[in-house]
């Protein structure tokens, strides 16, 4: 050991030793010896030179190896041989024969084996490691958690030893999963179920992660999974009545008419249990799409909600769990994308439990063509999560394992995989044959027997039940679901219950009427001050960044001037919205400052890492303002921040995108969703997408949120699509959003370059009285001499104004569509009646026609012969040169004012006639004219 130690420091020293306990190979051989020996030498059991005898470093290195690799040779899989991984476990590797096998080894100390025969310990590291448990968690680099694990695993040998009462639970558990399918596949012969038949393990494994979470202090759990087992869990763990599952197979309607619904192994559920020792435990089971994994954020996000609202924070309250396809945690990004969320201070739950559904094959795809990684869940190892590998024909080992999953969870607040190898009885959906793609696997599994009668077969060997007993059961159940049968023949019709009714209720869906004129949302200036003096005094003796400075300085003397401009105007909505006890919060990337450098609603400390959040300093506030730096993500923040929402109707829930187009990466929450989940699943939320829109010659990327994709999904007043001008509207649309019994999701495209326009600029009376302005029509005309009424909606509004200005037209009215959906109607037939003598209408927008607002709007603009100004219809939202933007954009403007030069004789012609219309195509194909 001198030789080892030489003349090194001691602090370097200590530095390996802690490098080595975190990854033992990552010193060379000579300290390995040093350090291994010197953790036995402190046990007591003998000197640390014993311990660097030959033979007892091979017999460490060989224990050391099945901690890290034991999981490779395990027998998880019930139905097939395993893949071959090299090199092996076997002693010869280790430099170590079958003369040694009868040697007593010392090293036997650290897996609780002193002075054992290496036969002795090669025995117990295979049942530790190699039997129906593989376990993955050398790689955390926590010394704790390495310890913590290796101490539960190795100190029970992996297992735990259930009473006979104990296994009795557990086999009714499994009769009821198996019974269930057994019983919908004879009754509904080619209907959809998605069954579990393979998996049926899941449902004591659920049974058990609510069971002794409850003896952990958990008091709710929120689940998302897919479809894939999805009625067995809603019946056997939600305890959703059976006749209800039953209806929605025969029945042909649903008891509210309005409702659209879905098919039956998407719908959610929200129920309260007492567990088996009397503990209440509040369950939801999120409401899923067919886009596989699309669940996960959203019920990550319900569960936070859940977390800072009725637990105040307390994440052992509340554990979320994931359950995924072996396929699908494999190869869809929104994985990845919500793990790493987990252990950001905006997103996190406190640790999630993932259970992996393995049956080792996709729709039709194998296993070997659905990934590259060894397994389906080496994602875990991007935030150092632990992974059991469990043999899904052992429940008994699955529980054991489900049991250290929950203690892990609620000890370290990290998430936690548990990859669940079975199998797939059927096809995808069990209309179709798996043969004519898996024919060998599917050969294994016809011949394999269930889960229910393996541990039948268990139980009765060792006198636990007996074969009259087991059958006893399986016909008590199979009656009462024959019973429950006969209840839903008698009342068919389909019920959609609330979501999170506790939540909901209060709540009631919109209708038409109700979005034509918006409530009053002002506030009384005194308010307006209040919070006004927390945005713009800054906080003595702390030292702030000079440029922030002077910005401040900026709001404090327009505010005194009673002007606020547009960031002032959103800081004003969300700090009044505070102070009357409704929580806000925003997330999306750089939505602390703002994308262009605007909001400012969190102040840096010059000098230091720390921050200071005037909204969270309104004086009285009840409730607290939010506001976070998402992590480079689309469509994992918005499914977060949409699951946030749902559970949380009482706050004002906002995901801001960097630029607008970036939604389009989120897509699939925006259409199985935000857009529709009231429809389908009754499902309300209030989330607010701010989507920054506007023309600017920055470019195709980034011009446009592309805002006729949302006017296609809307309907039945699903959303509300808003493109406000002013800052006062954009006051009261916030506002709105939390002043109405309903919630629907709102969609507001945001400024960028008029963020700062001088014309966009609101008093603050306009903020204390009034409301949101659907329709805001021209006041700077003369009604009579209106002979053209040009319609737009958001910023080519500002160009259109200074155009008019310029010319000092009183004969054209600019009147805004603030509102697009639900579209306001009645207000626009009364501009309609308000210009009687109006010979042209005029539809104006600075995106190509086929993009925008006109296809929607032309047909909702009736009664009158409306015309389109736009770009020519295009693929790209715009061209890449700023100089081509700005003779496009001038040729709008112009075609809107321009003095008739044509046969027409008209005083604003706008080139709609043949030939205006020829030279402004040729314009966009770059060939530009001047008109004289």
């Amino acid at each position: 050991m001198e030789n080892i130690l030489g003349n090194i420091d001691p602090k370097t020293i200590d530095e390996l030793y802690r490098t080595w306990k975190s990854n033992p190979n990552s010193v060379d051989e000579g300290w390995q010896k040093f350090f291994l020996g010197f953790d036995l030498a402190i046990s007591g059991s003998y000197s640390a030179q014993d311990c660097i005898a030959d033979s007892e470093f091979k017999v460490i290195k060989l224990i050391e190896a099945y901690r890290m690799r034991g999981h490779l040779f395990t027998k998880t899989n019930p139905v097939r041989t395993r893949r071959s991984y090299s090199p092996t476990l076997d002693i010869e590797n280790f430099g170590l024969g079958t003369k040694d096998l009868d040697i007593r080894f010392k090293a036997g100390e650290l897996i609780g084996l002193p002075n054992a025969t290496l036969s002795e310990i090669i025995e117990r590291l295979n049942r530790i490691y190699c039997r129906s448990i593989g376990v993955e968690y050398m790689y955390l680099r926590e010394p704790k958690l390495v310890d913590w694990i290796q101490s539960r695993v190795e100190g029970t040998l992996n297992h735990t030893q259930f009473s006979p009462d104990q296994q009795k639970h557990i086999l009714y558990h499994l009769t009821a999963a198996v019974g269930f399918e057994q019983f919908i596949h004879r009754k509904f012969v080619g209907q959809k179920r998605f069954s579990l038949e393979g998996l049926e393990a899941l449902i004591p494994a659920l049974d058990t992660t609510i069971e002794h979470g409850a003896e952990h202090g958990v008091k709710e759990f929120v689940i998302g999974m897919a479809h894939r087992g999805r009625l067995n869990v809603i019946t056997n763990i939600m305890r959703k009545p059976y006749e209800e599952i039953f209806a929605e197979f025969i029945g042909e309607a649903y008891d509210d008419e309005s409702t659209l619904g879905d098919v039956k192994y998407h719908l959610g559920y929200s129920n309260t249990i007492e567990t088996d020792k009397g503990k209440l435990v509040r369950l939801h089971l999120v409401p899923n799409p067919s886009h596989l994994e699309t669940v996960g954020p959203v019920a990550e996000g319900i569960a936070r909600a859940r977390i800072d609202d009725a637990y105040q924070g307390d994440v052992n309250s509340l554990i979320p769990i994931i359950i995924h396809g072996d396929a699908a945690v494999a190869a869809q990004g929104v994985v990845y994308e919500t793990i790493q969320m987990s252990r950001l201070s905006g997103y996190s739950t406190g640790g999630t439990i993932h259970i992996v559904l393995n049956n080792q094959v996709g729709f039709t795809t194998n296993y070997i063509d659905a990934r590259s990684s060894t397994y389906s869940t080496d994602v875990a190892k991007v935030t150092l999560s632990p992974v059991f590998h469990v043999n899904a024909d052992d429940p008994e080992a699955l529980l054991h394992v489900i049991r250290l999953a929950v203690e892990f969870r609620q000890t370290f607040h990290r998430d936690v995989f548990i990859d669940l190898l079975g199998y797939r009885k059927y096809g995808h959906n069990e209309g179709d044959e798996p043969r004519f793609t898996q024919p060998v696997l599917y050969d294994l599994i016809a011949k394999h027997p269930n889960v229910r009668d393996i541990y039948t077969s268990k139980l009765v060997e060792t006198k636990v039940i007996s074969v009259e007993d087991a059958a006893t059961i399986r016909k008590d159940y199979d009656t009462m679901l024959e019973e429950r049968f006969v209840l839903a023949q008698a009342n068919p019709k389909i019920r959609i219950g609330r979501f999170i009714p506790e939540k909901s209720s209060g709540y009631r869906y919109s209708s038409s009427n109700e979005f034509e004129k918006s409530p009053d949302t002002g506030v009384s200036k005194e308010m307006l001050n209040m919070v006004s003096n927390a945005l713009v005094e800054l906080p003595k003796g702390i030292d702030f960044f000079k440029k922030l400075v002077k910005i401040i300085d900026e709001r404090r003397e327009n505010y005194t001037l009673q002007k606020v401009d547009w960031a002032m105007a959103e800081l004003l909505a969300y700090g009044t919205l505070i102070a009357e006890g409704h929580p806000v919060r925003l997330s999306g990337q750089d939505s602390e400052r703002g994308t262009f450098s605007h909001r400012h609603s969190v102040y840096s400390i010059q000098g230091s890492e720390e921050k200071y959040y005037p909204l969270q300093n309104i004086p009285n506030a009840s409730a607290k303002f939010s506001v976070y730096n998402s992590l480079l993500s689309e469509y994992g923040v918005l499914g977060f921040e949409y699951g946030y929402s749902v559970a949380l109707p009482n706050g004002l829930t906002i995901w801001e995108a960097q630029f607008g187009d970036f939604h389009n990466v989120a897509q699939v929450i925006i259409d199985q969703y935000i857009s529709s989940a009231e429809d389908k699943w009754g499902l309300q939320s209030g989330l607010v997408l701010l989507l920054p829109h506007g023309f600017e010659g920055q470019g195709p990327e980034h011009s446009s949120a592309r805002i006729e994709r949302f006017l296609t999904l809307s309907a039945r007043n699903n959303m509300q699509i808003v493109n406000a001008t002013t800052p006062a509207n954009f006051f009261h649309v916030l506002r709105r959003q939390l002043k109405r019994d309903f919630r629907t999701p709102l969609v507001v495209f945001t400024p960028k370059s008029i963020l700062r326009h001088p014309k966009n600029i609101s008093t603050l009376q306009e903020l204390e009285s009034g409301s949101f302005l659907e329709v805001i029509d021209d006041s700077n005309v003369d009604e009579k001499a209106v002979s053209r009424v040009v319609f737009c909606s958001g910023k080519i509004y500002y160009d259109l104004l200074q155009r008019k200005e310029e010319l000092d037209v009183k004969d054209i009215a600019l009147v805004r569509i603030e509102q697009l959906y639900p579209f306001p109607s009645r207000q626009v037939e009364k501009i309609l009646d308000r210009y009687p003598n109006a010979k042209k209408w005029l539809w104006v927008q600075e995106e190509p026609q086929n993009m925008g607002a006109w296809n929607f709007v032309k047909d909702r603009i009736t009664g009158v012969p409306l015309e389109v100004i736009s770009r020519a219809p295009s693929g790209s939202p715009a061209v890449g040169l700023s100089k081509i933007h700005n003779l496009e954009q001038k040729e709008i403007i112009t075609k809107v004012f321009r003095p008739c030069t044509c046969e027409l004789k008209n005083k604003y012609c706008g080139l709609q006639c043949e030939e205006g219309s020829r030279r402004f195509n040729r314009l966009n194909q770059y060939e530009y004219f001047e008109r004289k």
